[in-house]
């Protein structure tokens, strides 16, 4: 809603510019430039929101951000207006009524669907059937909506209710011709509309092919009224809405005589053998498993699969189209013959661009994305690289089915996994470390990798774009790899100009370079997805960002790490010269963790790591016996020698300049090897920090204090017991954010905190 009981300030504001959006997309003096492109105004006939879920009583509501209750308002973005008190539940929908087709309600559903955000939370319960409501609140309406709303109307349905009436009928879609609406199309449309009623009607007692027959005489009047709307002279908005939805709804034609008649298309790509089915005979045919990548000027060969139930539907050709880059060679262009089995060999184009996101920005500080490709905008990504289409013909009426081109991979447990062919470059490269601190000492060299992978052989070399002066061994490395899927690692040794201690502070920045007949690459790239995501690919730059700083650390340290839903931090304290181990569950439950004098606790570990809280008891024993034990940020309460508590909804601190006051600046963790000020908190991104604490025993002291604007002062950021020979440290300040972008004080507090072990000995 755009108010502080959405939560933090980030919240806030997504609520705001939602609304605002919807008021932009009607303007067409926003954004003229999208206008000159061919998007067209867009304007919704009504805007609603939940209400708030968060506490509204006796005119004041609860700011779960800050803590706080605030007097009860909430702005309008859209006309500008200003409400007192709660805002009206203009339209209430049961959403925990069961759906008899799906078997469960739309709140079952939607709980089902939260499992899969990963990023987060990682789900809600299951919800039991019973009664349950979603209420919404009506911000905007356009007036001929409210002019025909019914005063007497249940408030139960967000088309159709005592304030607002949308007709979303058939028939409906007149209104899209604007003010003026000529009496053909109305004509036309009421036809339609009435056929596809009687048509519901009727369908249950007829067999499938009767049922496509009788849709199929539907659809014909449906694609010459679309033919009329492209010759009568409409106006340029009013005509691409009303195209928009009739394109819509050609589609939905389609896919319903595709379903009546039992039309299938399968695309995949093919092994090298002609005519291959795959399978094991009895059990059905099946695609080959292939590679799921091809690179620019590679050949491969695509299988297209059709079929349909019985013969009602006329085969007419089959094509293939490429996405990615100038027209790729398809040979044959298209074939034409029955249901069955067609092949193509497609020869990718030398400029074919990569599957990848068509949106970027250069650092997670720049707040929007720079779009590569304008007419893309609105969608989630670029397009896969190769589609697959066919058009059959039943009753003189075209019915086209369309496929992204799929490639096999066997998982195991799984089986045989679809995922869609994509195109990257012949070779790729990456850079490790990513990020890192330039050493102190002379004579001691920067040591990186380079991975090299390719997509078929390939063979060139590598060199490095060094900061002037600076200079690697070697000065560039051959490579060559053999086989599709192989990957070589390169070392090289960087050396500065003169001395380490001679580099001014500051952010220094080494690429690499592969050079492969005649061309360079530069960048490389992983899948990101997971079952429910389809992957796509994520493009890096293989560079190093370093950065040159003054932090010092205890000589000596042995580090272990308890990974927890992942970071760099290992990362980091590995540029700090000390090289951490990862413990695995077992090691846990029953190494020696006395051979570690500092383990550090990832971000969530307890949450993702059960093993963790089960060995509580020893944690604590390698507390008291002299160990140094550092947990980061947890998203719920977790075991400690003395109590800690988050509280039901842990604080957190996001902005990102909050100012940070040093309450026990005399504390070794402050002072020692490094002198913490409050300028080690500047240049931080996104947050300050997440899950503070909200209280703790008097074996801790807080040696920090943060808040965001109008919350309650945060001491829960950096919280430090002292239990026999060791310390236990908590600390919330986002850390795992700051190292890998290089900001200096995350470091110095981060040799801080190792340090302590030593510290106290």
């Amino acid at each position: 809603v755009g108010g502080i009981t959405d939560g933090h300030g980030h919240h806030q504001v997504a609520g705001e510019i939602a609304q605002e959006a919807l008021r932009a997309a009607a303007d067409p003096k926003i954004f003229p430039d999208q206008i000159k492109a061919g998007f067209l105004p867009w304007q919704a006939q009504a805007v609603y929101s939940m209400t708030p879920f968060a506490r509204i009583e006796n005119g004041r509501m609860f700011d779960y951000a800050t803590g706080k209750w605030s007097p009860a308002g909430f702005k309008n973005y859209l006309s500008g207006t200003w409400t007192d008190g709660a805002l009206s539940a203009d339209v209430t929908i049961a959403v925990g009524d069961r759906d008899p087709v799906l078997g469960r309600s739309p709140l079952q559903i939607a709980r089902e669907g939260w499992g899969e955000q990963r990023s987060q939370y990682g789900g809600a319960n299951p919800a039991l059937s019973g009664p349950a409501s979603s209420r919404y609140h009506l911000w905007f309406a356009v007036p001929e909506a409210q002019a025909a709303a019914g005063s007497n109307a249940a408030n139960n349905d967000l088309f159709v209710n005592s304030k607002v009436r949308i007709d979303t009928s058939i028939a409906g879609l007149t209104q899209l011709a604007g003010a003026q609406q000529p009496q053909w199309l109305k004509q036309a449309l009421r036809k339609i509309d009435a056929d596809l009623q009687s048509f519901f009607l009727v369908r249950p007692t007829l067999d499938s092919t009767t049922q496509a027959h009788r849709l199929a005489a539907i659809y014909k009047q449906w694609i010459e009224l679309r033919a009329r709307v492209v010759a009568e002279p409409l106006s340029a908005e009013n005509k691409n809405n009303l195209l928009f939805e009739l394109d819509a709804k050609s589609g939905q034609f389609q896919s319903a005589l595709a379903q009546l008649l039992g039309l299938e298309l399968s695309a995949f790509r093919a092994s090298s053998g002609s005519g291959s089915t795959g399978g094991i005979a009895g059990r059905g045919a099946s695609a080959d498993e292939t590679q799921r990548s091809v690179a620019p000027g590679e050949e491969l060969r695509v299988r297209v699969h059709t079929a349909q139930d019985g013969d009602s539907a006329k085969l007419n050709f089959v094509w293939l189209k490429s996405r990615s880059g100038s027209d790729w060679k398809i040979d044959p262009p298209s074939v034409a013959s029955e249901t069955g089995d067609s092949y193509f060999t497609l020869y990718v184009s030398e400029d074919a661009q990569p599957t990848e996101p068509y949106f970027t920005r250069p650092s997670i500080e720049q707040p929007w994305y720079d779009i590569a490709d304008s007419s893309l905008r609105g969608e989630s990504f670029a397009p896969w690289s190769l589609e697959a289409w066919a058009e059959f013909t039943f009753d003189d009426q075209p019915i086209r089915l369309g496929q992204v081109v799929q490639t096999l991979a066997r998982v195991p447990g799984r089986g045989g996994v679809y995922e869609p062919l994509i195109v990257t470059p012949a070779v790729g490269l990456s850079m490790e470390p990513e990020s890192v601190l330039l050493p102190e000492e002379d004579g001691r060299a920067l040591e990186v990798s380079v991975h090299v992978h390719a997509q078929k052989a390939a063979s060139g070399t590598i060199r490095l774009h060094l900061p002037e002066g600076w200079r690697s061994e070697p000065a560039e490395s051959p490579f060559a790899l053999k086989t599709s899927g192989e990957s070589e690692p390169i070392r090289f040794r960087i050396y500065p100009a003169s001395s380490w201690r001679a580099v001014r502070d500051g952010s220094y920045t080494i690429s690499a370079e592969a050079a492969v007949a005649g061309r360079s690459y530069a960048t490389g790239w992983r899948s990101i997805g997971y079952p429910g995501l389809r992957p796509y690919n994520h493009y890096r730059a293989a560079q190093l960002h370093a950065l040159k700083a003054d932090v010092k650390i205890a000589p000596g340290l042995s580090v272990a790490c308890v990974m927890g839903t992942g970071d760099e931090v290992p990362a980091a304290i590995e540029s700090l010269g000390v090289k951490p181990h990862l413990l695995t569950d077992t090691e846990l439950r029953t190494a020696d963790l006395k051979q570690w004098k500092v383990i550090v606790v990832g971000i969530r570990a307890y949450t993702v790591r059960p093993a963790l809280s089960a060995v509580e008891g020893r944690l604590e024993e390698f507390v008291r016996g002299g160990g140094n034990l550092i947990v980061q940020y947890q998203d719920r309460d977790f075991p400690a020698p003395a109590a800690l508590k988050l509280g039901s909804s842990p604080e957190k601190v996001v902005e990102e300049s909050a100012p940070v006051k040093l309450l026990e600046a005399q504390n070794s963790l402050l002072s020692w090897p490094n002198k913490i000020t409050t300028q080690d908190f500047d240049g931080w991104v996104e947050e300050r920090g997440h899950s503070f604490l909200a209280s703790w025993g008097s074996e801790f002291t807080a040696l920090t204090e943060t808040a965001d604007q109008g919350q309650d002062p945060q001491r829960g950021g950096l919280v430090v017991g002292h239990f026999g020979k060791g310390s236990y440290v908590y600390v919330a300040y986002a850390l795992h954010r700051q190292l890998p972008q290089l900001v200096p004080g995350s470091y110095r507090l981060l040799a801080n905190l190792l340090s302590a072990a030593e510290k106290e000995q």
